[in-house]
C-alpha cells in the first residue's frame, strides 16, 4: 500500500454514511460513522424526504479512532401537534384562574356598593315603620292607602333582611343544605310577589278611588288574597326549581340558580315581572281614560300619585334587569354550572334586585308627606339636642299661639 494513503478515505466514508442515512431515515433512528477532516465537532441539520433532523451529536476523533454512532430523532407533524396541545393544556388552568380572579373582583366591588345601599335602605325602612306607628297612635286609624303603603314598606324591609346572606358571603356562595336553600328562595319569591301585588292594589285605589268593589275596601280580605296568591305562585316556582341534589346535601346556595333551567327562569319572568306590571299598566291606562272622559285629575289628585309612579318605575327597571340576565344565563348554561363571567353578572343582577327595595324605601321616606314631616321633626330635635347649653336662644320667651276650634252639641244639632 502506498505511503500517505489511508485504508478508508473520509470522502468515501461520508458518501457511505449519507446513503445509509437515506435508507434508514423512515425507521426513526440513524446510525452514522463520520470522519471529520477539519477535526471540529458540531451539530448538523439535514432534510431527507420531507423530514428534518433536529438533534445530532457528532464526536470527531483522530484518523485511527473508530466511527462515532449518532442517534437522530425525526420531527414530524404529529410531534409538533402533541407539543402544541400540551402547551394549550398547560395554559388553560392559568387563564381559568385569571377569569375567576376577575369575576371575584367584580362581585366584591358590587357587594361593597350594595352594602352601602342596603344600610341606607334599612335605616329608611326602620324609620318608616316608626313613623307609621306614631301616626296610628295619634289618630287610632290609618287611611286605606296608608295601610297599603305600610305593608309595602314592611315587605321591602323583609327583602333587605333576606338579602343579608349575600352580603356576608360574597364573592362566594352561602353553603347550606338543599332544603334550606329552597326555603330561602321560596321566602324571597313570596316577599317579592307580595310587594308587587300591593303595588297593584295601590294602583287600583289611586285610579279608582273609592274602590268600586266592597271586598277591596276590607284590609283583611286584601291581605289574605295577596298572601294566598303569592304563596301559590311561589309553590309553582319551587316545583319548577326543584332541589338540584339531595335534600341534606350541602350546596352553593343561590336564590335563583341557573341549574334550574330555562323553564324556571321563564316562569319567574312571567309570574313575578310581566303579570303584575300588566295589571298596573291596565289600571293606569283605565285611569287616563277615566280622566279624559270626566275632565278630572289623574290619580285622584292625591299626593301619593307621583310617589307611586316613581317607586313602581324603579321596581320595574330592577326586575327587568334581573329577569333578562337570569333567562339569558339559563339559556347559555344549559342546566350546568355557570361560567365565571355569568356568575359575576348574576351576582350583579341579584344585587340590583335587592337594591330596588332599598331605593323604594328611601323614595317613600322622601316623597310621602307625613313621613317627610316626621323626618324633619326628628332632625330638628337632634339639632336642638346637639346645641351647646350656653348658647343663647333669642326666641325662647316667645309663646306660639295654639288655636283649637270645637263644636258644641247645639252647633252639631243645628
Amino acid at each position: 500500500m502506498p505511503s500517505g494513503q489511508c485504508p478508508h478515505r473520509p470522502e468515501e466514508l461520508l458518501r457511505r454514511g449519507a446513503a445509509e442515512a437515506r435508507s434508514r431515515v423512515h425507521a426513526g433512528s440513524i446510525t452514522l460513522g463520520v470522519w471529520s477532516r477539519s477535526g471540529s465537532p458540531g451539530p448538523r441539520k439535514q432534510k431527507h424526504t420531507g423530514e428534518w433532523v433536529t438533534r445530532a451529536e457528532m464526536s470527531v476523533h483522530s484518523t485511527s479512532s473508530p466511527p462515532t454512532h449518532i442517534n437522530v430523532t425525526p420531527w414530524d407533524a404529529s410531534t409538533a401537534a402533541d407539543i402544541n396541545s400540551t402547551a394549550a393544556n398547560t395554559s388553560t388552568p392559568a387563564s381559568s384562574a385569571l377569569e375567576e380572579i376577575g369575576a371575584n373582583n367584580i362581585i366584591s366591588r358590587c357587594n361593597n356598593v350594595y352594602s352601602l345601599i342596603a344600610a341606607v335602605g334599612l335605616l329608611a325602612g326602620c324609620f318608616l315603620l316608626y313613623s307609621f306607628i306614631q301616626t296610628y297612635r295619634a289618630h287610632r286609624r290609618l287611611a286605606w292607602l296608608d295601610c297599603l303603603l305600610w305593608v309595602f314598606c314592611g315587605v321591602q324591609l323583609l327583602l333587605l333582611l333576606l338579602s343579608l346572606h349575600a352580603v356576608a358571603h360574597r364573592p362566594y356562595y352561602l353553603r347550606a343544605g338543599a332544603l334550606g336553600c329552597a326555603a330561602l328562595s321560596f321566602a324571597v319569591n313570596v316577599a317579592s310577589l307580595c310587594g308587587l301585588l300591593v303595588l297593584v292594589l295601590m294602583a287600583y285605589v289611586l285610579t279608582l278611588d273609592p274602590p268600586s268593589h266592597a271586598l277591596l275596601r276590607k284590609p283583611r280580605v286584601c291581605a289574605a288574597g295577596v298572601v294566598l296568591t303569592s304563596v301559590l305562585i311561589s309553590l309553582l316556582l319551587a316545583g319548577l326549581r326543584g332541589p338540584s341534589a339531595g335534600l341534606e346535601e350541602i350546596i352553593n346556595c343561590s336564590v335563583d340558580p341557573v341549574q334550574a333551567g330555562v323553564s324556571y327562569a321563564a316562569a319567574k319572568l312571567c309570574t313575578v315581572f310581566l303579570v303584575p306590571y300588566i295589571f298596573q299598566l291596565g289600571l293606569l291606562v283605565s285611569g287616563c281614560v277615566r280622566q279624559w272622559r270626566s275632565n278630572g285629575r289623574f290619580l285622584s289628585g292625591s299626593e301619593e300619585g307621583p310617589m307611586f309612579l316613581t317607586v313602581t318605575a324603579v321596581m320595574f327597571l330592577c326586575l327587568l334587569f334581573h329577569s333578562v340576565v337570569l333567562v339569558s344565563a339559563a339559556q347559555q348554561g344549559g342546566g350546568g354550572e355557570p361560567s365565571h363571567g355569568q356568575r359575576a353578572l348574576l351576582s350583579v343582577a341579584e344585587s340590583a334586585l335587592f337594591s330596588g327595595s332599598a331605593v323604594s324605601l328611601v323614595l317613600v321616606l322622601l316623597m310621602h308627606r307625613p313621613c317627610r314631616e316626621s323626618l324633619h321633626g326628628v332632625l330638628r330635635q337632634l339639632r336642638d339636642c346637639c346645641r351647646s347649653p350656653g348658647r343663647t336662644q333669642t326666641h325662647r320667651n316667645i309663646i306660639a299661639p295654639h288655636i283649637e276650634i270645637t263644636d258644641t252639641l247645639q252647633d252639631i244639632e243645628s
